[in-house]
């Protein structure tokens, strides 16, 4: 294996391993920004090291640090310890692992070698995930379970019946999508996103099976566990479910695992429905040719970027009273901000100036859809985070009527009129 082919797996599971577990202080800091945004207040911006508050991200930092050197204490009526300490587990590793089948980018060829832009270089594709992701749930049913409380026992009972109304009709959109693509493999999926309808609508997976992706994406809210559709730990009813009884890392482990599930969710949704690493009108051989113009936009768009990002900074972050750090956080953030984006800028003109080359050019290629993906993959996180704090939890009983009286009936007639139209037109 050469030294090129390394690197390149390498950074595929450090990319993933950042998306999948090391956003979460990122994410418990979106949700509470966003919450207190939609509900007219400022939210945690007060916990600091010196100047630095960045916006309220340093409290997520402290929250995650406080969780770590917390007590791990065990309830004494505890029977199965092993069982309650291996829960947390499964539920985290199952949501790391639902993330590796994901592609990044097209396949990178680096002299003459394909590399596949994914953690796991695997040809499972989709079932990957679908076999992870319903794997987790053991985890919340084991936890429940053995935590030896009916609240615990009554939250795992929830997720077991939540996991068979929603995975059938996922299971069921899933084939439409098979079925007009041709392929389990995800690059092959994304790479068939790649046209345009008339030269105007990029042929995305919305646009191509819409009821598909609305099945599979309420499908894909109820998979994470999370409002509209945590029933598992509803705490005007449960206290917290499953996990209850738990504390210290051992709880951290869960709420990691839950925003590892929506991490993979997002980026699954984003690779089916809204054509992954493909930027809209421009795949990888139009992005190959077109290189320097790409590259000449980057360079206009970045310090445009940060002069509005900067301007926002200095009107919102400003001095109270006599404290003068958030003007003193805003002078530095200001100044690395301008350094960032005139480092870059540079580093872009050298290229353009001195050339790629041929592996330079495929390497630009995958870091700019590397690059679409997470703006991509950001948005659907946003719509996650907006979701939850927008819909109201739904009762146990109409989880079931819409999984089964529902998404189930649709997602089978959508098989069956996505078949007949492949039949018809004979592809």
């Amino acid at each position: 294996m050469s030294t090129s082919s390394i690197i390149i797996i390498i950074a595929n599971i450090v990319i993933a391993v950042i998306l999948a577990v090391g956003l979460t202080p990122l994410f418990v800091w979106w949700e509470r920004r966003i919450s207190a945004f939609m509900q007219d207040r400022s939210g945690p911006n007060r916990c600091h090291i010196g100047p630095f508050r960045l916006g309220g991200i340093i409290q997520s930092i402290a929250d995650m640090v406080k969780l770590i050197f917390k007590e791990d204490f065990v309830p004494s009526h505890i029977k199965y310890k092993f069982l309650f300490t291996i829960s947390p587990v499964i539920v985290f590793i199952c949501s790391f692992l639902t993330f590796a089948a994901i592609p990044f980018a097209d396949v990178l060829v680096i002299d003459g070698k394909e590399n596949i832009m994914q953690a796991i270089p695997t040809q499972l594709g989709i079932m990957w995930f679908l076999a992870f992701a319903g794997l987790s749930v053991y985890g919340i049913i084991l936890g429940g379970y053995s935590s030896g409380s009916k609240y615990g026992l009554l939250g795992s009972i929830r997720a077991s019946a939540q996991v068979i109304s929603y995975e059938a009709a996922m299971g069921l959109s899933i084939i439409s999508m098979l079925i007009s693509y041709g392929s389990i493999h995800l690059t092959d999926i994304v790479n068939a996103q790649a046209g345009t309808y008339l030269e105007v609508v990029p042929m995305w997976g919305i646009f191509i099976q819409p009821l598909a992706a609305i099945i599979f994406i309420i499908c894909a809210f109820a998979e994470t566990n999370r409002a509209p559709f945590d029933l598992a730990e509803g705490e005007s009813e449960l206290v917290a479910g499953y996990h209850t009884e738990y504390s210290a890392m051992k709880f951290g482990l869960f709420q990691v695992g839950e925003y590892g599930a929506m991490s993979a969710s997002s980026a699954i949704i984003v690779t089916l429905f809204f054509g992954g690493y493909q930027i809209p009108w421009l795949d990888t051989q139009a992005i190959q040719s077109n290189i320097n113009y790409i590259i000449l936009a980057i360079i206009i768009i970045i310090p445009i970027k940060v002069y509005f990002l900067t301007s926002w900074m200095k009107k919102n972050n400003k001095a109270i009273g006599s404290d003068k750090s958030r003007e003193k956080e805003t002078k530095i953030l200001t100044s690395v901000f301008w350094f960032l984006a005139i480092a870059i800028a540079l580093l872009l003109i050298s290229f353009l100036i001195f050339g790629l080359g041929t592996n330079g050019v495929n390497i630009a290629t995958a870091i700019i859809q590397v690059g679409t993906f997470l703006i991509k993959f950001f948005m659907m996180a946003f719509v996650y985070i907006w979701v939850r704090w927008t819909v109201l939890r739904f009762r146990y009983d109409q989880l079931q009527m819409l999984g089964w009286k529902v998404l189930i009936p649709l997602a089978l007639l959508n098989i069956i009129i996505t078949a007949i139209v492949v039949v018809v037109r004979g592809s």
